[in-house]
């Protein structure tokens, strides 16, 4: 199945369900979401910076995944950007495909 970061900022009312429910309760939430389309957990961490979560899962496709991410953001309580996480036997089967391709002004 193929792999997703999710980094999530949470919004003012995010913070205040965190404050009331806690982190464990809201990987728990995060969890059976996830499960509900298929997929599995992998891992999620709180963080200092510029983003509050991140979140790292196995999802059956990038329908899910789109899924996922327009749920959490219409809910209101968060923001999330979706990276889609590649091996390297999937970086070198790229590397492998003949493409056709100019540069700008070349």
């Amino acid at each position: 199945m193929p792999k997703y970061l999710f980094r999530v900022r949470l919004t003012v009312d995010g913070l205040k369900g965190l404050l009331k429910e806690g982190a464990a309760e809201r990987r728990e939430v995060v969890e059976r979401m996830v499960q509900s389309l298929g997929g599995r957990l992998e891992s999620i961490y709180w963080a200092f910076g510029e983003e509050d979560v991140y979140v790292t899962v196995e999802l059956p496709g990038n329908t899910s995944a789109a899924a996922m991410g327009l749920v959490t953001s219409a809910a209101g309580g968060v923001r999330t950007s979706t990276v889609v996480l590649l091996t390297p036997e999937e970086i070198d089967e790229a590397v492998r495909q003949k493409v056709e391709y100019r540069a700008p002004g070349s």
